[in-house]
């Protein structure tokens, strides 16, 4: 039987919206959108080089970002809101809600609208798996439908994650990663030529996307693996590159382990953490052997280049 939704809109100023996002996230296992049209006119340019932009869009407030939260009907989506309602008062967040009822099929596709070809980083073209490249500018492309998973390249974190490990794939590379998502990282990293890849998510939705991404890429099991499991419970072997592009307090806790899965001269590569959070995680790194070689920032946004400290 087809399920039905409640989408919860959160309305909040964009001075409070990566703080916000970080804590309307943590109240679902099925992922948020972000409707955030501050940087309109910017990242129209930056993506598509042009400044014709439609007047609906135009229309736009600027001024505030709109989250959605998704809920199953039978999961008692009151008490989800008056969680998240808790959590932004006790955060001084300021914030305007509204609720509507939708089917699966329409949560499923809606979304498509948003979702447009997409270059990052230097290397890397994302295109929706219902359009087609006609010239890809020499970048490997990613066919990708990110289902009911996070992850299509647009949000700040997965896009620095993407350009800062774009420039430590090889051939030889081995690559973990942890809370895969969609797949889009993995997926990204063997066709930028690393030898294999395995990804790892809690969530059995985004493991399945992952698995009809990597087919619809050409890559089977014998290059890359998706698992289902919490963190690093289900992983074994050594990896000579670890990406997790996941909050700041999953990264604390998965610092006291990944070290383990680190081979001779690996590294790993963090993000998702917002600019408040960086002292937590610098402690967290330092208290389990882990060095920063290098710190990269986007629209807020942190990401850290780390290797094991001698």
């Amino acid at each position: 039987m087809e399920q039905n939704w409640i989408d919860i809109a959160l309305k909040v100023n964009v001075k409070d919206a990566e703080q916000a996002e970080l804590i309307i996230g943590e109240s679902t296992q099925y992922g948020i959108y972000v409707e955030d049209y501050s940087r309109l006119e910017q990242e129209t340019m930056e993506i598509a080089h042009i400044d014709l932009i439609d007047a609906a869009l135009l229309a736009k407030d600027r001024e505030c970002v709109v989250i959605h939260l998704y809920i199953a009907e039978n999961e008692n989506p009151e008490e989800s809101l008056a969680e998240v309602s808790a959590k932004l008062k006790g955060a001084g967040i300021a914030f305007e809600c509204s609720t509507a009822a939708i089917q699966q099929e329409d949560w499923a596709n809606n979304w498509k609208q948003y979702f447009h070809p997409l270059k990052i980083g230097k290397k890397m073209l994302i295109c929706p798996s219902w359009e087609t490249v006609e010239d890809n500018e020499d970048r490997a492309v990613l066919y990708l439908e990110p289902g009911m998973a996070f992850g299509t390249g647009s949000h700040a974190t997965t896009c620095l994650c993407m350009e800062v490990m774009e420039n430590y794939i090889t051939p030889d590379t081995t690559l973990l990663d942890v809370g895969s998502g969609s797949g889009i990282l993995a997926l990204s990293a063997m066709l930028l030529g690393a030898r294999a890849a395995v990804g790892v998510d809690i969530d059995e939705k985004a493991v399945k996307t992952a698995k009809e991404n990597a087919a619809r890429n050409g890559f089977g099991a014998d290059k890359i693996r998706f698992l289902q499991g919490d963190l690093t419970e289900k992983v074994s072997g050594s990896y000579n590159l670890i990406t997790a592009n996941i909050v700041a307090d999953v990264i604390v806790v998965l610092c006291e382990d990944i070290t383990s899965f680190m081979s001779e001269g690996g590294l790993l590569i963090v993000s998702g953490i917002i600019e408040a959070s960086e002292a937590q995680v610098k402690a967290a790194f330092a208290k389990n052997g882990l060095r920063i070689l290098e710190r990269y920032h986007k629209q807020g946004w942190l990401s850290f280049v780390l290797e094991k400290a001698v």
